[in-house]
């Protein structure tokens, strides 16, 4: 068995038809997970839907009862990007009680994965992206309202900025640290990702994502990486090792929630980055690591992933998991 739980139902399936969006991926993941060994039936646990009080604490009561209705405008919905029904509004309910349940399991056993979540383009009053509400903000502040924590940081590593994710967090901003150098050096302009270091409030957003790329316009996080086109792995990992170090310098929470998008990934249809499959896996290591060993709990959700064989965006989730049982399994043992 796992020393973690994985949150996970065959109803994460998000019934938006064809698109590019791959739905089926959540139970192909379950199903890889389990054929490979590398989780037995015992190690998942079946979320149940947030309620719309949940919901509240992040989104507008104006937008959740357009949700709850179908009232939605063609304008809104056309900005989601996915067919609007009432499954679907079950089917993102059902994710952010995942998210929710992700999060009370983390905290208890210092790592939790759900295997859908990371809707980080929804908005307090609108959905963007493929995301009608935030998961992950609504788990935080579900932690936060049951004074389970005060404190929390995101790690967003999806191809493409966490725009609500900046927003819904939001404070009065003053500048911080400069642009960093990488492995001692710093990389030459041309060559480099341009990092924006700003914070204030409860919550610490890391954003580490292609700048050339959707959404056009990115909000501020506490901190944002913006990549140039095609960085490979160990350019993309220095940049993520940088932006962790100096988040936590600034910064202490008791809960890290890593967004954990297999979208870099060099043949991602909506990507344009180049990470190999094994440069991403070693990114999960290196997030996973981080937190070990500075004892932070750490709550993971799948947000994209498009490649063109949807078995690598499958893989590239399962090695997630892969990844959290190598580095928390000893940790499990030494508690014990």
């Amino acid at each position: 068995m796992l020393p973690f739980k994985l949150v996970y139902s065959d109803d994460y399936y998000l019934p938006i038809g064809s698109h590019v969006f791959p739905a089926e991926k959540y139970q192909r993941i379950h199903e890889r997970l389990i054929e490979s060994g590398v989780a037995d039936a015992k190690d998942f646990v079946a979320p149940q839907p947030a309620s719309d009080q949940d919901i509240l604490l992040v989104h507008t009561p104006q937008y959740v009862h357009k949700l709850k209705t179908g009232t939605l405008s063609a304008r809104e919905e056309l900005e989601m990007e996915i067919p609007y029904s009432p499954e679907l509004v079950r089917a993102f309910w059902l994710s952010a009680g995942g998210s929710i349940l992700a999060a009370d399991y983390a905290l208890n056993d210092r790592v939790a994965i759900n295997v859908g979540g990371g809707f980080h383009h929804a908005f307090p009053d609108h959905g963007e992206g493929f995301c009608m509400i935030h998961d992950v903000a609504v788990a935080i502040r579900r932690m936060q309202r049951d004074e389970k924590i005060r404190t929390a940081m995101t790690v967003d590593c999806d191809v493409h900025q966490g725009n609500g994710t900046a927003v819904i967090f939001a404070g009065v901003r003053v500048p911080s640290d400069p642009l960093p150098s990488v492995g001692g050096a710093r990389i030459p302009v041309s060559h480099a990702a341009r990092i924006r270091n700003t914070h204030a409030g409860d919550v610490f957003t890391i954003s580490l994502h292609q700048e050339n790329n959707y959404p056009a316009f990115k909000p501020p996080s506490s901190i944002d990486v913006d990549l140039p086109d095609e960085i490979g792995d160990d350019d993309y990992l220095a940049w993520l090792d940088n932006a962790l170090s100096s988040g936590l310098r600034q910064f202490e929470p008791e809960l890290l929630c890593y967004i954990a998008g297999a979208d870099p990934y060099r043949e991602d249809q909506l990507g344009g980055l180049s990470l190999t499959i094994e440069g991403l896996k070693k990114r999960d290591e290196l997030v996973f690591r981080v937190a070990r060993a500075r004892d932070i709990p750490v709550m993971v959700t799948f947000a994209g992933g498009y490649a063109h064989k949807v078995d690598d965006t499958v893989t590239i989730h399962c090695n997630t998991v892969v990844a959290a049982k190598e580095v928390f399994a000893g940790k499990t043992a030494e508690k014990k």
